[in-house]
């Protein structure tokens, strides 16, 4: 019974964390509205193996190194930060460009997907969640099932809710709304990327 407490205190800090707006929100969002439904949902699975690397890696002690080795937080905060800030500029530059015809040689599931995994891992937001939250609520010396339940628990969570948000966004009144709205909507886009980025 103290497993599936424990199991149930984590899936409720996790989904508290997984729908507040980030970067994850904005790279998936904006990949199902500019290039595809099936790009967003390969952004979406890439976003949850991404939470699946998280939760592994918390779970082999991400906090306790964080916590005695402060230049490797402050290093992966620092990378995060700029990797952020350079995304968030780029989508303010491209704002004013009209849409170009993506096709599988241009977006490929890979890079979609492989976009998606790198936005997540250098995520500020990511590295502060599970190296500090999601590893102090893991219960210690748990059975090796727990740990792997957990996991796959943070993966099928991610994937539902970014792919859910893949779908939705790739709507054709969603997406033709936001072509409308193209310009205005990128460039909040890339400030608010360039803005948590530079918050670091």
């Amino acid at each position: 019974m103290d497993h599936i407490n424990s199991l149930a205190l984590l899936v409720s800090v996790y989904i508290a964390s997984l729908v507040s707006p980030g970067p994850n929100f904005i790279i998936v969002t904006k990949t199902s509205m500019s290039v595809s439904r099936v790009a967003g949902l390969f952004a979406g699975l890439g976003l949850a193996v991404a939470s699946l690397t998280w939760a592994v890696m918390a779970m082999a002690g991400l906090g306790f190194l964080l916590t005695h080795f402060e230049w490797l937080h402050m290093m992966l905060q620092v990378a995060g930060a700029l990797y952020l800030i350079w995304l968030g500029l780029k989508m303010i530059r491209n704002a004013s460009k009209p849409l170009k015809p993506t096709g599988p040689s241009e977006v490929s599931w890979r890079s979609a997907m492989r976009r998606a995994y790198v936005v997540s891992m250098t995520n500020p937001k990511s590295v502060a969640f599970f190296g500090s939250i999601f590893a102090l609520v893991i219960p210690a010396h748990a059975p090796v099932w727990l740990y792997c339940l957990i996991a796959l628990t943070c993966f099928l969570l991610s994937a539902l809710w970014y792919c859910g948000l893949a779908f939705f966004f790739s709507n054709p009144r969603v997406s033709a709304g936001f072509l409308r709205f193209k310009a205005g909507t990128e460039r909040v886009m890339g400030v608010a990327l360039s803005l948590i980025g530079d918050r670091l």
